[in-house]
């Protein structure tokens, strides 16, 4: 192998890397686009919810999400979520995740029914980092996108997840509950991190064990 030969070689990999580097971080600054959607109105004011039997809004919810940048876009952050705690209060929603409302980023909110009170909690760039062999069917799950339409869906009894709150904090822990007249939050973050992969409930129906 010549010198020229092995410089050119470790140029490539070393393009490469970059590349690998740059397509895997997923984390950018929200664009105008995204901003002036989250600043169409003030704090107060629902967002649209998205639909599926809307063509252009079904892409939307079918795309994956990226990540947000919780330094740089701390404002939009806070002003996105607030707004979409006023939608899902007047939806009567259990959860909303940003792609519901035309926004691909890594956002969800979601009812803590495990808690006193069931405040509502955010999650912010969330991973879930473990879950059991052995699913469930969960009974009636529903969608605000889809409106009219429950079916049981395949879930775990449990997960372990990694996200950060609406305070910057990086919370880790292990939500458990599948049962409707209980507690199902474990259900509600699954549903709601489904959204941001570009998954609906319908694409995990089961048939209930007689």
């Amino acid at each position: 192998m010549t010198i020229s030969a092995n410089r050119m070689y470790k140029f490539i990999a070393i393009l490469c890397t970059l590349i690998l580097f740059y397509s895997c971080n997923t984390t950018k600054k929200m664009t105008i686009t995204e901003r002036k959607l989250i600043q169409s109105a003030d704090v107060n004011t629902p967002f649209r919810v998205l639909l599926v039997t809307e063509k252009s809004d079904s892409l939307v919810l079918r795309k994956p999400c990226r990540d947000v940048d919780i330094v740089n876009d701390s404002l939009n952050i806070k002003w996105l979520i607030a707004r979409m705690k006023a939608t899902m209060k007047a939806e009567s929603g259990v959860g909303i995740a940003a792609p519901q409302i035309g926004l691909s980023r890594n956002v969800f909110l979601f009812v803590r029914v495990d808690k006193p009170d069931m405040p509502v909690e955010v999650a912010i760039n969330p991973k879930i980092i473990e879950v059991p062999v052995k699913t469930v069917c969960f009974e009636r799950d529903g969608c605000l996108s889809i409106p009219d339409v429950s079916g049981n869906s395949i879930r775990y009894p449990w997960v372990k997840v990694e996200y950060y709150n609406e305070n910057d904090e990086k919370i880790t822990e292990k939500l458990t509950g599948y049962s409707r007249n209980d507690n199902f939050v474990a259900v509600i973050f699954q549903h709601e991190f489904d959204h941001l992969q570009g998954i609906l409930f319908t694409d995990k129906l089961c048939e209930m064990n007689d």
